[in-house]
């Protein structure tokens, strides 16, 4: 209790302003406003909610933010409606489920893991490569190796029903195109910031559906997918992951903060050189979180459609993103 004490007090010292009128508001309204948040936790999609809810309850009672953002994505992992993250979700051509994850913390200590299989919750391999290995990233069959070395459970490899029904629909045409906005496209992303401003973000997915065996996304690479840094500010990334690959987009954005830019402008200006960066931009969608050292929040997209949960200590709140185009 002690603990939670602590923590509640510093949330209410930390919170720089809360107005009861500007919950819901956009982010540029409640920049002009000059609303911080400290604590305050984000993620990509509706299913960011559950997530943050776990989150939030693992800060409130620890203040270990590096545990908060890997339980608050487990759930997500676990989500048996959710067919683009965790081994449920939908699998490559060849009907194998392959899952990417990272974890940082923003003082520059990272792990993860790619294109690995039969592993329930890979965000906490990905914690597993960052405390107990010399790497940042394990991969493959190496990163299953890995797994079981660590005392993981190797799960059975079978399609989830409703994964295995879409597969075999898939099978008749054998089409791949990416869909916009299907299954919240692909990714978790967590970003938090503590009320002592430190920082840490978790991603977490299967990646798209019916992809090239051996592909890998945005969410296991570090700059790409998940960004962190004490110093300035937290990114993380949605979407399709080769165009948010092309831009470094989640580095892209702290570096923006680290130049001045608020969260928000930085999402901006990212979704910017993505489209500049991308051919056939009509069949992408991309969307960027960011959170400042200061309590500040960003969000963007290429396009409508990208929501996002946010969690501080007055509210719960899944709200709409700004887009480009």
């Amino acid at each position: 209790m002690s603990n939670r004490r602590s923590f509640l007090k510093k949330t209410l010292l930390s919170s720089t302003l809360f107005l009861p009128g500007v919950l819901g508001s956009s982010c540029n309204e409640e920049k002009k406003l000059g609303v911080h948040f400290k604590p305050l936790i984000l993620s990509t999609w509706e299913h960011g909610m559950a997530a943050n809810d776990m989150a939030w309850d693992i800060l409130s009672q620890t203040g270990d933010l590096v545990e908060a953002v890997e339980q608050g994505v487990k759930v997500t992992e676990l989500d048996l409606t959710n067919l683009s993250v965790g081994l449920q979700g939908l699998p490559d051509r060849e009907g194998f489920v392959t899952l990417d994850a990272s974890i940082m913390k923003g003082d520059g200590s990272c792990g993860t893991v790619a294109f690995v299989r039969k592993v329930k919750h890979p965000i906490s391999l990905a914690r597993k490569v960052m405390e107990n290995t010399p790497h940042v990233m394990l991969a493959g069959q190496g990163a299953l190796q890995f797994a079981m070395e660590q005392g993981f459970p190797i799960e059975e490899e079978a399609l989830s029903p409703k994964a295995e029904e879409l597969f075999n629909e898939w099978k008749k045409s054998s089409e791949y195109k990416p869909i916009i906005n299907i299954e919240n496209h692909d990714t978790i992303g967590m970003i938090a910031l503590g009320a002592d401003g430190k920082l840490a973000g978790s991603c977490t997915t299967s990646g798209l559906a019916y992809k090239m065996h051996g592909r890998v996304g945005d969410s296991p690479i570090i700059g790409a997918g998940l960004f962190v840094d004490d110093e300035v500010g937290a990114a993380t990334a949605t979407g399709l992951g080769e165009s948010i690959i092309r831009i470094c987009g989640s580095f892209l954005i702290v570096e923006l903060m680290r130049q001045g830019r608020t969260p928000q402008e930085a999402c901006e200006e990212a979704v910017r050189r993505l489209i500049a960066k991308n051919k056939n931009i009509d069949d992408i969608q991309a969307g960027f979180l960011a959170i400042n050292k200061d309590g500040e929040y960003g969000a963007y997209s290429v396009r409508e459609g990208f929501n996002f949960a946010r969690h501080h200590a007055e509210s719960r709140d899944l709200i709409d993103s700004k887009f480009k185009l």
